[in-house]
């Protein structure tokens, strides 16, 4: 099968698809390559690289001209004009909050597979997982980053120092980001608040950290008083396929204490917080009732290498199998790969997304 790999337009988007290895890999089995000039070059991937493993190195309409088309991010509306029914698509998607994109594929007829909603057979999301660990990490990062005085920030330090108490980290959501988040949270000393609406996940987090952190019953109630002295929330909530419920309102907010940070991991999916709207790496940041707000819908891009890598780790199965076997006869050898098919032949599969649209 041939296989493009475009280069990714996004802003500060410096991940590919597929690395050099991965498409070595391919080309090794018998399958054709194509990658766009400067895919990978900003994360250290030149062509010449690429060319040695095999790629035919290309312009972007005929990296966009593969019978499988492997991306990282969500083309852009023009980039759909490239693409037509023929064709599969595998990248992260997340339509529940992409309208047009929504729209866009369903007048192409384009055979849509997200990363974020194909599941394995113990019901997890394998292809999200990496990236949700990246941008958990990534989180605490750029929150503290955030609270500094000179970024808008209350000049908070998260750790502390001795006769000075650390910073409260409020995570809502213990999932993949969540756990992800705490963990670097805890390393650096903050006082750290995980709040869940799974009892067992919460067992399960009191296990983990012990009392490094500390675990609470997800109620409205209990996020308000949370959240109020709170120095640092994460907004890392998940619901697969469909837009976040929104657990601060812009009252609640009003409430915090100024130059307090929010950080939305899932902006992606529409936020969790009223107040979200998407950033980028240009202009992360913006203040909103005198709360810092960061809601850069592409965090895992800041950092390219890492997050290329690992998310190829569990990416290059199903390019194998989808360039071998094909769409249907993979969703057939895979259990719960089915799941990550969103759009196909002009019509919404996947039943939360169309559940969105009304489909």
């Amino acid at each position: 099968m041939l296989i493009g790999v475009p280069r990714e337009t996004k802003n500060h988007e410096c991940r590919v698809g597929l690395t050099p290895a991965s498409v070595g890999h391919l080309v090794s089995i018998g399958h054709e390559v194509w990658v766009e000039e400067n895919a990978g070059t900003k994360i250290g991937f030149d062509d010449d690289q690429y060319r040695k493993c095999g790629a035919s190195i290309v312009n972007d309409k005929r990296a966009f001209s593969g019978e499988l088309i492997v991306k990282v991010k969500e083309p852009s509306i023009f980039e759909c004009e490239l693409i037509s029914s023929n064709q599969i698509l595998f990248c992260y998607l997340h339509l529940a909050a992409e309208k047009a994109l929504t729209e866009v594929l369903l007048k192409r007829k384009i055979s849509a597979i997200a990363y974020e909603t194909v599941l394995d057979d113990q019901g997890r999301l394998p292809l999200l997982s990496p990236m949700s660990a990246v941008a958990g990490r990534l989180s605490v990062q750029v929150g503290a980053n955030a609270l500094l005085a000179s970024r808008g920030g209350r000049g908070k330090l998260l750790g502390g120092v001795p006769g000075v108490s650390p910073g409260k980290v409020v995570i809502l959501g213990g999932g993949v980001a969540g756990t992800n988040a705490a963990t670097i949270a805890t390393g650096m000393q903050a006082e750290v608040v995980v709040i869940d609406k799974s009892a067992d996940r919460l067992g399960e987090l009191s296990l983990i950290f012990n009392q490094t952190a500390k675990t609470l019953m997800a109620s409205q109630d209990v996020i308000s008083h949370e959240v109020q002295n709170a120095d640092l929330v994460i907004g890392s909530v998940l619901i697969p396929g469909a837009k976040t419920p929104k657990l601060i309102d812009r009252e609640l907010l009003r409430s915090m204490v100024p130059g307090s940070v929010l950080v939305d991991v899932a902006i992606d999916q529409g936020g969790t917080f009223e107040t979200s709207r998407p950033t980028t790496h240009d202009a992360p940041t913006y203040l909103e009732e005198d709360i810092v707000h960061y809601c850069v819908t592409n965090m895992p891009g800041e950092v390219a290498l890492t997050s290329t890598l690992a998310l190829n780790n569990v990416t290059l199965p199903y390019v194998e199998l989808l360039a071998t076997a094909g769409i249907k006869e993979a969703f057939k050898k895979v259990q719960g790969f089915a799941s990550g098919l969103n759009t196909y032949n002009g019509t919404i599969v996947h039943a939360t997304i169309a559940a969105e649209y009304g489909a």
